[in-house]
C-alpha cells in the first residue's frame, strides 16, 4: 500500500540553478531528491507545482511523492504515523541544506497532484526604486531600479488580465500551451521606495512573470506608453524592448488547491486536458 505525501517547501534560490535537476548543477529538485533517497534508501521521484528559474525564491512551493506505508512508518519511528507527516518533515530538515526547508507535510489522497490539481499560483516581485530603500541586506531578493511611476504600471497591467495567449511574454516549451488565465497583476507601493508586483494565474509559462515585470517597468520608467504591454500581448510576438526582469526579485508565495480529494482529481483532469498533457 502506498501513501501520497504533500510537502510545502521554502528555499532561497540564490544558490540554485532553478528547480529542475540538471547534471553537474546544484538544483532544488536535485538536493531534495538526494535527501529523500538518503532517508528512504531508494530514488523517489517528486512532482512540483511549478518549476522555478535559476535564482528565483519560494515561500510556498508544493510537491508530492508516493511512499510505501511501511517506508513511512519506518521514518516515523517511535513517533508513530501521523496524518500531518511531521516526522518526515523533521527527518528531511535534518539532512537538507539550510537554504531549503520543509515547512509542512501531510498525507493526501491519491487524487492530489501538486502540478495539475493547483487552482492558482501566486508570485511576488520586489522592486526598490529609491536609493534610501535599496537595503544591502535585502539585495538578493529585490531588484534595484531607477524611480518608477507605479500608477502608470498599474494602468498598463489591466489589459493583460484574463485568458490570453501569452506567447509574447513566455519562452515556449515544445508541445506546451501558452494560453493562461492571469487572474491578478497588482502593482502596489509597499513604501516610498518599494514596489511589489503580485501576479496570480492558473499557471505560468516559462519566464512569464519576469517578462511581465520587465514590460511594466519599461512603462514605469517612461520608456513606453501605458498601452504598450497590451499591444505587445495582442501582437503575438515579443519585441526586443521587452526585457527579462532579474530572477532574484521573484518569489513563489503560494499555490492553492481544492479542499477535497475528488475535487483535486477533477481539477487535475481538467488541467491536463487544457494543456494537452497525458495523465
Amino acid at each position: 500500500m502506498t501513501c501520497r505525501m504533500r510537502l510545502d517547501l521554502a528555499y532561497d534560490g540564490s544558490g540554485f540553478h532553478g528547480w529542475a535537476a540538471q547534471p553537474g548543477l546544484r538544483t532544488v529538485q536535485g538536493e531534495f531528491e538526494a535527501a529523500l533517497a538518503r532517508l528512504i534508501r531508494r530514488p523517489v521521484p517528486v512532482t512540483v507545482a511549478g518549476r522555478t528559474d535559476a535564482g528565483v525564491h519560494a515561500l510556498g512551493q508544493v510537491i508530492h511523492f508516493d511512499l510505501a506505508k511501511a517506508e513511512l512508518a519506518r521514518l516515523a519511528g517511535r513517533a508513530g504515523l501521523t496524518p500531518d507527516g511531521s516526522p518526515l518533515a523533521r527527518r528531511l530538515n535534518a539532512v537538507l541544506p539550510t537554504d531549503l526547508r520543509v515547512l509542512a507535510a501531510a498525507m493526501v489522497g491519491g487524487g492530489f497532484d501538486a502540478r495539475f490539481s493547483a487552482l492558482w499560483r501566486r508570485y511576488r516581485y520586489r522592486i526598490a526604486d529609491r536609493p534610501e530603500d535599496q537595503d544591502p541586506l535585502g539585495r538578493g531578493y529585490t531588484w534595484w531600479t531607477r524611480p518608477l511611476e507605479d500608477g502608470a504600471m498599474a494602468a498598463a497591467a489591466e489589459p493583460l488580465l484574463g485568458e490570453h495567449d501569452f506567447t509574447p511574454f513566455c519562452v515556449p516549451r515544445q508541445g506546451a500551451s501558452t494560453i493562461r488565465t492571469l487572474q491578478h497583476l497588482d502593482v502596489r507601493r509597499a513604501g516610498p521606495g518599494r514596489i511589489d508586483i503580485w501576479a496570480q494565474a492558473d499557471a505560468f509559462c516559462h519566464h512569464m512573470v519576469r517578462f511581465l515585470v520587465g514590460a511594466l517597468a519599461a512603462v514605469g520608467a517612461g520608456r513606453q506608453d501605458v498601452v504598450w504591454p497590451g499591444e505587445v500581448l495582442g501582437s503575438g510576438h515579443r519585441p526586443s524592448q521587452v526585457q527579462l526582469a532579474p530572477a532574484h526579485g521573484l518569489t513563489l508565495e503560494r499555490v492553492a488547491y481544492p479542499l477535497d480529494d475528488s475535487a483535486q482529481l477533477d481539477r487535475a483532469l481538467q488541467a491536463r486536458s487544457k494543456r494537452g498533457q497525458a495523465a
